[in-house]
């Protein structure tokens, strides 16, 4: 007989509000997306920069071999927003460093293919995020 499975939320609210959370189309992006559309450029939305990696990018430029990243602060540990859980706190933690890792591991096999990797946190300007993908898709065009 199969063992029961256990969820790793501490409440049946807790795991209906994780569920919910998005893993594309977020405010952040949008605002990005909507910026660099605006300025001309086009890109691929929530697609593998590589196709035999199973990582995602949230805007990638395929021709111009760019992929960014628009990151959530609490999920990939930002210095400056990431707050420690208050329930679940050893989960949480350990799941956010294994969060932090995979993004390191993930830049390295980008370049290391011949991309250029812009990550951007969630509480970036969206403006200025848009100037940074900007100038990196038309310089790898020149």
């Amino acid at each position: 007989m199969a063992a029961k499975y256990e969820s790793w939320a501490s409440s049946s609210t807790v795991r209906a509000t994780m569920r919910a959370n998005r893993r594309r189309d977020t405010k952040p992006e949008l605002a990005v997306r909507r910026l660099v559309h605006a300025a001309g450029l086009r890109y691929r939305v929530d697609a593998r920069p590589l196709p035999l990696l199973n990582r995602r990018a949230d805007l990638v430029f395929t021709r111009a071999k760019v992929a960014v990243m628009i990151d959530g602060c609490y999920w990939h540990g930002c210095p400056k927003h990431g707050i420690a859980a208050r329930t679940n706190a050893d989960y949480w933690s350990a799941k956010i460093s294994r969060n932090v890792e995979r993004d390191q591991e993930t830049n390295a096999l980008l370049r290391a293919a011949g991309w250029t990797v812009i990550r951007a946190w969630e509480h970036e300007d969206p403006a200025l995020v848009c100037e940074r993908i900007i100038s990196q898709v038309r310089g790898r065009y020149h």
